[in-house]
């Protein structure tokens, strides 16, 4: 199985929200699909979907054009919506059978999910009478009830307390495990760099980032610096052609060009009898990748 989406483009009167998007999920686990607001996200997700018409380009899946009739999706939207009056086990039985499934396998299914996300005790209440997070674990069945081959999750962490995220943490590397493929689309970079192998990131309806997420780390290599001690050592960064980013109450992150500028401040460190409690020269994260490429 494999989703092919190739030159994707979506306008709404003057303005390209989606402006030939490209990109390839071949094998089963975890897609982040990346952006602030306004980045076109949500639209290529719709388009997916087929909520939304394409302008041009295409989405495939296993070399077939997608449409709603022919994809098992599931889909987890960012703005969450159940019936509020209506019991819970009422409204995932009536949204598994819009999905073509049977009474008996409804049931099953339900009591699966329930049993997994622990909500078996709010079968019989109203959406309006659950909490914020219980809302969003029911929301989450109802993309997971009908077994979908290619899942999109729109901001599934968020308002989650870190018990309920845990949670859906671990059932995401069951559905992974189970040969899913899932689009993840985030604002929590730390989330997506738990899961992903691969990403898009989108900029003004645009790609400015997409490929593995290990060799894009890589491609960047080692260039920064963690020093955390209690002293100041700004004196002793001046003039050496490092970059202070950041500065805060446990130390400095840096901007270095290689190992060798490292290595002669930390000489200096220990020569002024400074007392280090972290010295670390690693890849920049996926959250200092993202500010980087969306900041340009």
């Amino acid at each position: 199985m494999s989703l092919d989406v190739s030159s994707l483009v979506k306008t709404f009167g003057e303005k390209t929200a989606v402006d030939h998007i490209s990109f390839k999920i071949q094998n089963p686990g975890v897609f982040g699909l990346l952006g602030t607001n306004g980045a076109g996200k949500t639209t290529t997700i719709r388009m997916i979907l087929g909520i939304l018409e394409k302008d041009d380009g295409s989405i495939q899946w296993n070399g077939k054009p997608v449409t709603r009739e022919t994809v098992k999706f599931g889909y987890l939207p960012e703005e969450r919506g159940l019936y509020p009056k209506a019991k819970i086990v009422d409204q995932l039985s009536y949204f598994g059978k819009l999905r073509g499934m049977d009474g008996k396998s409804v049931k099953k299914a339900i009591n699966y999910w329930f049993d997994r996300l622990k909500v078996t005790e709010y079968s019989n209440s109203t959406a309006e009478q659950l909490s914020k997070g219980n809302q969003q674990k029911i929301q989450f069945i109802t993309a997971l009830i009908h077994e979908p081959e290619l899942i999109i999750l729109d901001e599934p962490l968020s308002g989650l307390d870190p018990v309920n995220a845990d949670l859906f943490k671990s059932v995401i590397y069951e559905l992974v495990e189970k040969g899913k493929f899932i689009i993840m689309s985030s604002h929590q970079m730390e989330s997506i760099e738990d899961y992903c192998e691969d990403l898009i990131i989108l900029k003004d309806g645009k790609t400015v980032l997409n490929g593995n997420l290990k060799e894009i780390k890589s491609s960047y290599g080692r260039t920064n610096l963690t020093i955390n001690c209690k002293e100041e050592i700004e004196t002793l960064i001046k003039g050496r052609g490092i970059n202070l980013i950041s500065k805060n109450a446990t130390g400095y992150e840096l901007k270095i060009k290689s190992d060798e500028q490292a290595y002669s401040l930390l000489g200096e460190i220990i020569s002024s009898k400074i007392r280090l409690d972290k010295f670390e020269i690693r890849e920049p994260s996926l959250h200092e990748i993202f500010i980087e490429k969306v900041g340009e």
